[in-house]
């Protein structure tokens, strides 16, 4: 039986940023997660670092906790975040004392809130509508939950940190009211096995009221689904908030080359309510539209949904705190050993693993201090290092490469090295190279193609996946992926998940492109195996 001091449940920023604290101050650990990292919340969100502002006048906790964060994670997390900065632009219908309000409030909270004109702002960014009528520049930005995510595991794992992907915890044992370990099941194999452990730290954001219920206590988690757009271009360069308290479609948010509009806010039962309905993108663009008049002309590339973990004993929705909370059940539930941390935000994660760790510090009588907002997730590269990937990197391609190989660059560089093939390009839109797709393939938590997309972008660009998903099954077979399935199966599968953000949105220019697809797989290559009889 596997022994761990302490098992993490969830593999999101949370439960990685936990690892990575619990293994940089020596503490044995293991994170189980029962699908692959950054499946759920962590790469289901708007992707905004936030400043605070959108926070500032009614939930001023969180708002100081958000700007306090995005300057360490600006530090930490350099690859992960693109500093775009924000704009908050009020409209003609928006109410002025709102403004007022909100002025007062991010100067309490130390978040820098510049007014520019209306004028300056348009020449900064000419889509926005020409009827704005104030604008503050603030310091939010883009950051990428996938590639948060995997560097705070890649410099777990250097500490000596481990994870289990597709493990789900049935069932946490307990003997005289103590934490004893974990039952866990292959999501895969259906096997099950056990993991002895002193405390369970349960971080799996919306399922973190399933997890307690495992142990028998109740964590007042209600999970709140979000539904995003994903435009297949930069509508602006920098975040622009709409100034009004928070409600639907005001926030975009660009990303590389596309930009994400979102959310709503509906209270639902499950969390893996993932499902997008086609009036909730519809309702979104039409409030969205007054900050971009022209926004019904871009073509929408994808919608998704996540769901946010709130954590509330009676608020719902928006009106609900967006802080966290770390719950000691030995003082709550008379159940030692257990730990649950609920709520919060991505922007937030770091310090969220910071004083769940603390806690289990003090159990152990552990004094070493938290270095997790001191300590880049991954090493800086060498000019050195950046210049030879340029010889085997498209020209306009290598800061990109670099961002998202982290700690695996050296790997890909080597592959490049050794085998002139390695350098094509198997998915164009985001520069992924055969020599990448081969690295994560070798991957012990690479099992399927959408594990692969979570790590390298692939298929996640223009044309989700038309061309590239063809190209990478041959490389995955090679590596030994997906022993248990077919390429075909492979494939199929991961068409499908792609097909799921398409559906929605099948109209105009993404309904062509969805008929390409169609045409390219299930006429072209029979991808279906429908046998069709001839007329004599």
């Amino acid at each position: 039986m596997q022994y761990a001091t302490v098992v993490v449940i969830g593999g999101g920023a949370t439960g990685t940023g936990i690892l990575r604290d619990l293994a940089m101050r020596g503490i044995k650990a293991v994170l189980l997660e029962q699908r692959d990292l950054a499946y759920g919340t962590s790469s289901r969100f708007h992707g905004l670092l936030h400043s605070g502002g959108r926070y500032a006048v009614k939930d001023p906790e969180s708002a100081r906790e958000c700007i306090e964060e995005n300057r360490i994670l600006r530090r930490i997390g350099r690859y992960c975040v693109e500093e775009t900065e924000g704009f908050f632009v009020r409209l003609p219908e928006d109410d002025e004392k709102y403004e007022q309000q909100w002025v007062e409030a991010c100067s309490r909270l130390g978040i820098p809130a510049v007014p520019i004109s209306p004028q300056e702002a348009r020449r900064l960014e000419p889509c926005l509508s020409p009827r704005i009528k104030t604008v503050y520049r603030v310091p939010d930005a883009a950051i990428d939950g996938f590639r948060l995510v995997w560097q705070n595991a890649a410099s777990a794992a250097k500490y000596g940190g481990s994870i289990r992907t597709y493990s789900e915890v049935i069932k946490i044992e307990h003997v005289n009211n103590r934490v004893v370990g974990v039952k866990v099941r292959n999501t895969l194999t259906g096997e099950t096995d056990a993991i002895a452990c002193d405390y369970v730290i349960n971080a799996a954001g919306p399922w973190v009221g399933q997890v307690g219920a495992l142990a028998g206590v109740t964590v007042n988690v209600k999970p709140d689904r979000g539904t995003l757009i994903a435009f297949n271009h930069r509508l602006s360069n920098r975040v622009i908030n709409r100034l009004r308290p928070p409600s639907d479609a005001d926030i975009f948010v660009p990303h590389g080359t596309v930009s994400i509009l979102g959310t709503t806010s509906v209270p639902s039962d499950r969390p893996d309510d993932f499902q997008v309905r086609t009036e909730d993108v519809l309702s979104q663009l039409r409030v969205g539209q007054v900050l971009f008049e022209n926004l019904e002309k871009y073509r929408i590339l994808r919608a998704f949904a996540g769901t946010r973990p709130l954590y509330s004993s009676d608020a719902k929705g928006r009106a609900a705190a967006r802080t966290f909370a770390v719950i000691d059940h030995a003082k709550t539930d008379g159940l030692y050993g257990l730990i649950s941390v609920a709520g919060g935000k991505l922007t937030t994660y770091r310090l969220m693993a910071e004083k769940t760790v603390d806690v289990v510090c003090q159990y152990l009588n552990i004094k070493e201090p938290c270095r997790t907002a001191l300590e880049p997730l991954i090493p800086e590269h060498p000019p050195e290092k950046i210049n030879e990937a340029r010889r085997f990197f498209p020209s306009f391609g290598v800061e990109k490469a670099v961002a998202r190989l982290g700690s695996n660059l050296d790997g890909v560089l080597n592959r490049l090295k050794q085998d002139n093939t390695a350098r094509q390009l198997v998915c164009e839109c985001e520069l992924v190279t055969l020599a990448e797709i081969r690295e994560v393939a070798a991957m012990d938590t690479s099992f399927c193609l959408d594990d692969i997309r979570r790590k390298t972008r692939m298929g996640m660009g223009t044309c989700q996946g038309t061309f590239c998903a063809l190209r990478s099954v041959g490389a995955v077979v090679a590596e030994g992926l997906g022993k248990d399935r077919t390429p075909c199966g492979l494939l199929k599968d991961f068409l499908q998940s792609r097909r799921s953000g398409i559906r929605p949105v099948l109209w105009g220019s993404q309904l062509r492109e969805a008929e390409l697809m169609r045409a390219v797989y299930g006429a072209t290559l029979n991808i279906d195996g429908v046998v069709r009889c001839e007329r004599k």
